[in-house]
């Protein structure tokens, strides 16, 4: 049996056994109009990143085949960022291939992650200076870290700017894992390689469209996607997508080259109960934001642990991304992967245009992130 055909089978048989998660919103917190568009975009957007001076980058998601990848908003329209010729891939030079997440550090930097095409390019990480637009860190990621069929989905960089930890969500070969890079030595390390925290769980996600499957057979099971740091990055919140747990790790433990395998494992920690999740955030006060794509949600866990929702409404497709900034405006990408996932470009496009919005959740947080 060929490993593609080994990995077909394995989804198959784990598809067999998907169940759906129960509707874990509440009555929201704020009303609907408490959503403000941001921008109408042609191509489904994926992450986001808003400086502290307000202003607005993302990518644009590799499942819509943009032509633009990296962005920022000027006028409420997506322009090339840096430039026009850093949207198509090279070996010759640094480029974009299929970058999904951003986020700017304290440093002032916009860190892009690109999984290149489940590693069947080069998975990079890239880091601009926003005050030139020129990149001033690169770090290409072995295949021992980021080999063929992985997905570097979503990070985040710690507050002093020196480590970096990475979702591997790998959706295809089911074998998901935390990367901890380090910045100055330009090392990175698999960790958590397939524990049962990254590993996804046994739901089919469902819009009020449809059941995300493959084939309209085989629903799609994703590892550990979301992710994010308490504000003075001690702790490491992730989880699976198609999960119903929350976890957390502390950072001293993932920079400790000491802890490996169950050393490590004993040190995670199941937070909370979640909904399916895209993307995570979190304020200055603790809550971490959860964006649920099933029911249209963005809801908060506090500390109490408890889930609660800040604003639903149909208009927000599949909340995925999500970043702060200024004055406590919390933004939110909402890329409608149900109208683009295994749908054709005339579908795709016949559902545009595909929205931003931001809003005020109460607490504000730090800018980027």
């Amino acid at each position: 049996m060929t490993p593609l055909r080994g990995i077909l089978l394995a989804l198959l048989v784990a598809g067999c056994s998907s169940v759906r998660l129960e509707d874990r919103t509440t009555a929201p917190a704020l009303p609907a109009s408490a959503l403000e568009l941001v921008g109408d975009l042609d191509y489904p957007p994926g992450n986001i990143a808003v400086s502290a001076e307000g202003r607005v980058f993302l990518t644009l998601h590799p499942s819509g085949a943009p032509p633009i990848k990296v962005a920022e908003l000027v006028g409420g329209k997506p322009v090339p960022y840096p430039d026009a010729r850093f949207q198509e891939a090279t070996k010759d030079r640094p480029s974009f291939d299929s970058p999904l997440a951003v986020r700017i550090d304290r440093q002032n930097r916009l860190w892009t992650l690109d999984f290149a095409r489940y590693g069947r390019g080069q998975p990079r990480l890239l880091a601009f200076d926003l005050a030139t637009g020129k990149v001033v860190h690169q770090y290409d990621f072995p295949s021992n870290v980021a080999g063929f069929l992985s997905m570097l989905n979503d990070f985040q960089v710690d507050p002093a700017g020196e480590h970096v930890y990475i979702a591997e969500a790998s959706p295809i070969r089911q074998s998901p894992a935390l990367i901890a890079y380090d910045i100055k030595a330009r090392a990175a390390r698999r960790l958590l390689d397939g524990h049962d925290s990254v590993a996804a769980g046994p739901y089919t996600t469902v819009t009020p469209e449809r059941a995300i499957k493959i084939l309209g057979l085989i629903p799609i099971r994703i590892g550990v996607d979301s992710i994010t740091l308490d504000t003075r990055g001690e702790w490491l919140y992730y989880a699976p997508f198609t999960g119903d747990r929350m976890y957390r790790v502390a950072t001293r433990d993932l920079n400790d080259g000491s802890l490996a395998g169950e050393a490590l494992a004993a040190k995670v920690e199941n937070f909370a109960p979640k909904t399916i999740s895209d993307g995570l955030g979190r304020d200055d006060q603790g809550n971490i934001y959860v964006t649920d794509p099933e029911h249209a949600a963005v809801l908060a866990i506090g500390q109490d642990r408890k889930l609660r929702t800040i604003v639903k409404d149909t208009s927000c497709r599949w909340p995925d991304g999500l970043s702060f900034g200024p004055q406590g405006w919390l933004y939110v990408t909402c890329s409608a992967l149900q109208h683009v996932m295994f749908r054709t470009t005339a579908h795709m496009k016949a559902h545009a245009p595909y929205q931003i919005y931001r809003f005020k959740p109460g607490p504000s947080g730090p800018p980027g992130h």
